[in-house]
């Protein structure tokens, strides 16, 4: 798998998740079997760049490469200068989001929205691949399939966006008036397949490693992208790979590993956030580790009422030592096309 200049250890992704896939979570999916992660999504508000928000978004200490950062916004110059901020402190690949459904962000027709407005769109590729092109860094593009039922236009838009210089693709399976209801379909990434020469990844329900052997068979995409599956799974990935090599399905962690796992990822995500926003922003990750498992949604629940670091890393160690009484290793996920739709979420696209 190719990127410009950069060669992918595999052909696995992580979605570009708002609130979700920060450096600490990028990590740990690298660690577990992704080959890309994509940042979460940065505006390209002049006024926002250097922002606490946006500072700890962009955060790519000690990750190893290449940098994807994803920007959003509705103004090629503007969307072209976000670029070249991000590219001048590491960002080794841009992504330009115009996935995200988000009505915040649709409202300032941002995200999903600019595929209303095709020319709109295609103005702020033309932009950004201009002022990346000359640094060798590559652009990127994530996209829905349009903006409603009546007007799916990825596959127009791909096949300018490939003239204007984008170097892969990414395509969920939904347009912007789906959300994230019902399933999402994947035949419009195998229509974009046919027409564009550059890389296209399939994202959106992929849960299970059957399922992305299918996606990849049905669609022939040269990826798949995988985002509230990885919630509270990072391990997916692994699980994946593992099955596309060998055909056969992994075991489930152990009760042991994945406690490790999460304690990692909690001390990682206080050093990126501080004790007190740390503390809050760990509740949705700790959430989705525990949500299959006996007694996880009391346990959940009792996070509400923990304020410290300290307290908040002691209960998940208690938790699952008492887990590991009853069982050594987690339950086979079994979830189907579309479960995932029912996960709690913040996703860019």
């Amino acid at each position: 798998m190719q990127i410009g200049p950069y060669t992918l250890a595999n052909r696995l992704m992580v979605a570009p998740m708002a609130g979700v896939t920060d450096r600490p979570f990028r990590q740990l999916c690298r660690r577990l079997g992704a080959g890309h992660a994509v940042s979460e999504m940065v505006t390209s508000r002049p006024d926002l760049l250097r922002s606490l928000k946006t500072s700890r978004r962009a955060n790519h200490d000690g990750e190893p490469g290449p940098i994807a950062v994803q920007i959003a916004g509705t103004d090629a110059q503007m969307m072209a200068d976000a670029a070249a901020y991000n590219v001048d402190r590491g960002a080794q690949i841009i992504d330009i989001n115009m996935g995200c459904p988000a009505k915040k962000v649709c409202n300032k027709w941002a995200g999903s929205a600019l595929m209303q407005n095709e020319a709109l769109a295609l103005s702020i590729v033309d932009a950004v691949v201009r002022v990346c092109a000359p640094r060798n860094v590559p652009v990127t593009l994530k996209m829905r399939t349009g903006w409603c039922q009546s007007h799916r236009n990825a596959a127009r838009i791909a096949v300018d966006a490939e003239r204007a210089g984008v170097q892969m693709l990414v395509i969920h399976g939904r347009t912007r008036e789906q959300g994230y209801r019902g399933e999402a379909e994947h035949d419009t990434v195998t229509a974009v397949k046919a027409m564009v020469r550059i890389p296209v990844v399939a994202n959106g329900d992929i849960t299970t490693p059957l399922q992305a052997r299918e996606v990849l068979r049905i669609t022939g995409a040269d990826a798949v992208m995988i985002g509230r599956a990885a919630q509270g799974r990072p391990w997916i990935f692994r699980e994946i790979a593992h099955f596309l090599d060998s055909g056969t399905e992994l075991a489930p962690p152990l009760v042991v590993e994945v406690q490790r796992l999460l304690l990692d990822h909690l001390v990682d995500h206080y050093a990126l956030y501080g004790e007190h926003i740390g503390v809050l922003s760990a509740r949705k990750h700790i959430g989705w580790y525990v949500r299959h498992l006996p007694g996880g949604e009391a346990f959940r629940d009792s996070m509400n009422g923990i304020a410290s670091a300290d307290a908040q890393l002691a209960a998940v160690s208690h938790y699952f030592d008492s887990l590991g009484t009853r069982m050594d290793r987690l339950p086979l996920m079994t979830t189907e096309v579309g479960a995932a739709a029912s996960m709690p979420f913040m996703e860019t696209a």
